[in-house]
């Protein structure tokens, strides 16, 4: 069963003097950051600062203002499409039934970057969908019609999926959309394991205290084309994420690990 990449490809995804095009804004700082096996960046900004564009971007699916992604290190443009989903998987915001599948034919999309044309999926290709859907607590939905499910369910099976498709590099816009604590808590777990298991991943959050929990790298974006990185240590303090957010904050430690609160002005 073909399975992600493995470390000594060294595969990690590289922004190099990128320039993200947002229609209607002016060129912001150019990006220059690599997405490392065994990391977990963060992905913050304010409504409208272009972090899901950057994610597409990144992902090759818009188009770059200037300088270029590289997979691997070699340039993203000169990869096929096939190569790239057998190495990068994408999460999106929200997912959209194109059509009537069930649970189990969604989550083996997944395989479909392994498959030639007019193959159908092996008996160890179902049996990874299944596995990845009981990771996400979704077995005994096999079956189920995706549109009967909930948006927390549909935000799970969108991760089965790309557990499915066996990354080496994960993208995620908005993970936690729709879920409740606790399977919040699973899925940050899952994409720390993940990382921690050799893998990339680079997450877009609204959530600071998920991202300052789990995350070990961190991009703060603006609405005007700002942006800088580092250490989750070093960019997640009070004074920068006030002026990211224009928002009072209180930082405060439980249980070892920092949280911010919101205050009134």
């Amino acid at each position: 069963m073909p399975t992600a990449a493995t470390s000594s490809e060294c595969t990690d995804l590289a922004a190099r003097e990128l320039v993200i095009d947002v229609p209607g804004r002016r060129d912001g700082d150019a990006l220059s950051f690599t997405v490392a096996p065994g990391q977990v960046w963060g992905v913050l900004g304010p409504n409208g600062a272009g972090k899901t564009t950057l994610l597409h971007t990144l992902a090759g699916l818009r188009p770059v203002r200037r300088g270029e992604v590289a997979l691997a290190g070699r340039p993203l443009g000169r990869w096929r499409r096939r190569r790239i989903a057998q190495r990068l998987a994408v999460v999106f915001q929200e997912s959209y039934d194109g059509f009537p599948a069930t649970v189990l034919e969604t989550a083996l999309i997944g395989r479909h970057p392994y498959l030639s044309p007019w193959d159908l999926e092996t008996a160890e290709d179902i049996e990874t969908a299944r596995q990845a859907l009981r990771r996400m607590e979704l077995d005994g939905l096999e079956e189920r019609l995706v549109s009967t499910l909930s948006g927390g369910e549909r935000q799970r099976l969108a991760i089965a999926t790309a557990l499915t498709q066996a990354p080496s590099i994960w993208l995620a816009d908005e993970p936690t959309n729709h879920l409740d604590l606790r399977h919040q808590v699973a899925v940050m777990e899952l994409l720390r394991s993940e990382a921690r298991d050799g893998r990339a991943v680079f997450l877009c959050l609204h959530d600071v205290n998920l991202a300052a929990r789990w995350c070990d790298r961190i991009l703060l974006l603006d609405p005007d084309g700002g942006a800088c990185w580092g250490s989750t240590e070093s960019m997640l303090v009070p004074a920068a994420l006030e002026r990211l957010y224009g928002q009072r904050l209180e930082a405060a430690q439980i249980n070892g690990a920092k949280v911010f609160v919101p205050v009134n002005s």
